[in-house]
C-alpha cells in the first residue's frame, strides 16, 4: 500500500528531471577549451593569364621556338662614314693656320665604321632600327642571319624617338611577327636579339621591369619599354620579343655606369615604332601636333605655390607669340589639368598627347587661371622637323 501512495510522487520526479536534462543539452551554452581566434581569409579570384594555355598553345618551357621564328628576321648593321679633321688640333688656331696657309694643312680623312641592329618588318623589305645606329653614315651593310650581305638605303629618320626606317632588295625575305605592346605586362618573359658587341647575333632572356618610362633625356618623345634582359652595344635596334617570338620593341638604349649591361634596358614600344613607320613611308617624315608653349611639370613646391593639392598637370612656363596656344588665349602661369578627356599627369604626358593630335584639330584645354576655373580651344599646329 505504501509503495502504491509513493509510485505518483517518483513518476512526477522523473519528469521533473528528464525536463531539466533536456533543457542543459539543448539551451545551456558548452564551454571550450579551443580559444583560437576564428580566421577570415580573403577569397581572390586568380585572373586568367594574357595568353591562355591549351593543349595546342601549351606554356613554354623552353624558348627555343620563339627564336627560331623571331632570330631569322633580326639583321646584323654596319655602317661607315668619312670622318674629315686636321693632323693635329695645334693647327686648328687662327693665327697657325695664317702662318703656314690652308694650303700647307690638307684635312685628314678616314672611315669609322660601327655596329647596330635592326628587324625585318616587311616581305617588302623595310626595316626597323635607331636612327643613332645609321646617323651620318655613308655607307649601311645589312648582314641576314643567313649570311647574305646587301647594302641599304634610308627610307626615313625620326630623331625625336630615335627610329629609322631602312630598305633593302631581296627575294625570300624573313619577316617578324608583330605583337601588341600595349597588352604587355610587368613580369612578363621576354628576350631581346642583336648583335652585342658585334660577336654575332645572340639571345639574352629577362623580364618586363616596367612600362611607360620617361623623362629620362634619351628622346623627346619618351615611352620606353624598361626590361632586364642583357642588352649590350651592338644590340641597338634589336628586337625585343614576348616569350611567343612576336616583336614589342625595338631595342634602344641601356643605363650603365660600366658601358656594359646592368639589368636596365629600354625598349621603344612595337605600337609607337609601327605608327613612325607607317608615316615615314607614306610621306618621307613624321607629322605631329605642336601648340607653340613652354611647358613645366606641376611640381609639389609649384603646386604649393599655386594653392592646389593635386600635382597631376602642367604650369604654361612660356606662349609663343603668334602659336597656336596665344590665338587660342592661353598664358603663361595657366594650369592645364585635362587635354580633351585626358587627364594630364606631367609634361612629359601633355607633349604626348599634343604630339599625337593630327595638325588643324582642335583640342579643349581645362585648368586653372588664378585659382578659376579656365577652358580653352585650340587649333593645333604642325610641329617643325628637327634638323
Amino acid at each position: 500500500m505504501q509503495i502504491r501512495k509513493l509510485l505518483p510522487f517518483l513518476l512526477q520526479g522523473v519528469a521533473v528531471g528528464f525536463i531539466i536534462g533536456f533543457i542543459v543539452v539543448f539551451f545551456v551554452p558548452k564551454k571550450t577549451t579551443d580559444t583560437r581566434p576564428v580566421v577570415e581569409f580573403k577569397e581572390v579570384e586568380r585572373q586568367a593569364p594574357a595568353i591562355e594555355a591549351s593543349s595546342s598553345t601549351p606554356v613554354p618551357l623552353s624558348y627555343a621556338e620563339a627564336v627560331q621564328h623571331a632570330a631569322p628576321a633580326v639583321v646584323n648593321i654596319h655602317t661607315t662614314k668619312v670622318v674629315t679633321r686636321r693632323i693635329h688640333p695645334f693647327f686648328d688656331d687662327p693665327a697657325i693656320r695664317r702662318f703656314f696657309g690652308d694650303s700647307m694643312l690638307p684635312p685628314q680623312q678616314r672611315l669609322e665604321s660601327s655596329l647596330g641592329s635592326g628587324v625585318i618588318v616587311s616581305n617588302q623589305g623595310y626595316i626597323i632600327t635607331n636612327h643613332h645606329v645609321i646617323d651620318q653614315a655613308d655607307e649601311i651593310m645589312v648582314a641576314l642571319n643567313d649570311e647574305r650581305t646587301i647594302q641599304a638605303t634610308v627610307v626615313g629618320t625620326d630623331p625625336e624617338t630615335d627610329l629609322a626606317i631602312l630598305k633593302i632588295s631581296l627575294s625570300d625575305l624573313p619577316t617578324i611577327a608583330i605583337g601588341h605592346s600595349d597588352t604587355m605586362q610587368v613580369g612578363d618573359v621576354v628576350l631581346a636579339i642583336g648583335n652585342p658587341f658585334g660577336v654575332g647575333q645572340a639571345v639574352s632572356q629577362g623580364i618586363i621591369s616596367a612600362t611607360g618610362r620617361s623623362q629620362l633625356g634619351i628622346t623627346t618623345f619618351e615611352n620606353f619599354i624598361q626590361t632586364d634582359a642583357a642588352i649590350n652595344p651592338g644590340n641597338s635596334g634589336g628586337a625585343l620579343v614576348n616569350a611567343y617570338g612576336e616583336l614589342i620593341g625595338i631595342n634602344t638604349a641601356i643605363f650603365s655606369q660600366s658601358g656594359g649591361s646592368q639589368g636596365i634596358g629600354f625598349a621603344i614600344p612595337v605600337d609607337l615604332a609601327k605608327n613612325v613607320m607607317q608615316q615615314i613611308i607614306e610621306s618621307g617624315q613624321t607629322t605631329r601636333g605642336w601648340l607653340g608653349v613652354e611647358i613645366q611639370t606641376l611640381t609639389p613646391a609649384l603646386a604649393e605655390s599655386f594653392g592646389l593639392e593635386s600635382t597631376r598637370g602642367i604650369v604654361v612656363a612660356g606662349v609663343m607669340r603668334d602659336g597656336p596656344a596665344d590665338h587660342a588665349g592661353l598664358m603663361a602661369g595657366d594650369i592645364i589639368t585635362r587635354i580633351n578627356d585626358n587627364q594630364v599627369t606631367d609634361a612629359n604626358n601633355a607633349l604626348n598627347l599634343i604630339a599625337q593630335t593630327v595638325p588643324e584639330t582642335e583640342i579643349q584645354l581645362k585648368g586653372l587661371r588664378n585659382g578659376k576655373e579656365l577652358s580653352l580651344a585650340a587649333k593645333v599646329g604642325k610641329r617643325a622637323q628637327p634638323e
